[in-house]
């Protein structure tokens, strides 16, 4: 049986942790692309083969950040590499309570410039892929005109019979004003099959009075499928075909020590037994596992030896 073909989309950036000058840790990560590394850790390559399609440079740092994908088992056939283009990069500063600060250099980015080609990798071979993945901040990053292109392209792998989904993800400050948010996140609805919806966000986009209101604003969303992520609280799901909500307890832990990727993860965990033809509940279920086992360890990407007992054949 052939693997089904997944392909995330969005910015993978350096991460640079330093607090002053001096001794600093160089790393990288980024929303979809966390997600894209864990679909490929928790889903044999057999059954699902996951490729990333974003903009790279043609620099060292580049050709180092291309290696690195490529032994963390992600196909690149859709990667666009952009003379002149350089990665985005974010520091992360931590006060004396754990706090983090983030700063973002990121307007030049190869990532911005991928729908600058006249024909992206992702367009040319859009008919080989069985699901399409990307976020709120896929969209962020995105001139007008790159936005217009993806829509054409995510309509018409709905057209070819393709999953499309969408995570919502948002960053205020990516954003010029939150209309301009509002008429792109409503876009993304109409265009996705899937959407994975962290409430909180949802709240923000859309001037939800309260987290209640934003539930009840999300539950009436014309989509197929939905999934709403609210923190500890229990995750809600609605199947295709059906208008039951189901409520998926989140698992406690001991000790949060990083939330990084909480979301990224549960995306990942849900996406890797639901496009395997488990129920979404049993794929909510593994979510939420895989994601509060995550947040035990430091950093986006965890030890792969840390999941090892939790990751198991979809069909176990």
């Amino acid at each position: 049986m052939q693997a089904l073909q997944f392909v995330a989309i969005g910015e993978c950036m350096l991460e640079v942790q330093a607090n002053g000058f001096g001794p600093s840790v160089l790393s990288y990560g980024g929303d979809t692309f966390n997600t894209a590394v864990y679909l490929s850790r928790c889903a044999a390559s057999s059954q699902i083969e996951v490729s990333y399609a974003t903009g790279l440079g043609t620099d060292h740092l580049s050709q180092t950040l291309r290696k690195e994908w490529k032994d963390l088992g992600l196909n690149l056939n859709a990667v666009e590499y952009i003379e002149g283009r350089l990665p985005g990069m974010y520091l992360i500063e931590t006060d004396s309570k754990g706090e983090r600060t983030f700063h973002f250099w990121r307007e030049n980015s190869a990532a911005r410039a991928y729908f600058q080609a006249s024909v992206t990798a992702l367009e040319k071979n859009l008919n080989q892929f069985d699901c399409l993945y990307f976020s709120g901040i896929s969209l962020a990053i995105l001139d007008v005109a790159s936005r217009t292109r993806l829509f054409a392209l995510l309509k018409q792998a709905q057209l070819n019979g393709s999953r499309v989904v969408f995570d919502n993800n948002y960053r205020p400050k990516l954003w010029p004003d939150r209309k301009m948010a509002q008429e792109v996140y409503l876009q993304a609805f109409a265009a996705c099959h899937t959407a994975m919806l962290t409430l909180d966000d949802h709240q923000a986009v859309f001037e939800c009075a309260s987290l209640d209101d934003a539930l009840v604003h999300a539950k009436k969303l014309a989509i197929p499928e939905v999934v709403i992520k609210r923190g500890a609280n229990d995750t809600l799901v609605r199947q295709e075909n059906t208008f039951e909500w189901h409520s998926i307890p989140t698992q406690s832990v001991n000790q949060v020590i990083d939330t990084t990727a909480a979301g990224d993860s549960f995306a990942a965990g849900y996406l890797s037994r639901r496009l395997c033809g488990a129920s979404a509940e049993i794929a909510a279920a593994f979510g939420n596992a895989l994601a509060a086992r995550v947040i035990q360890h430091r950093g986006a990407l965890i030890p792969l030896e840390a999941l090892e007992d939790l990751i198991k054949s979809p069909a176990d």
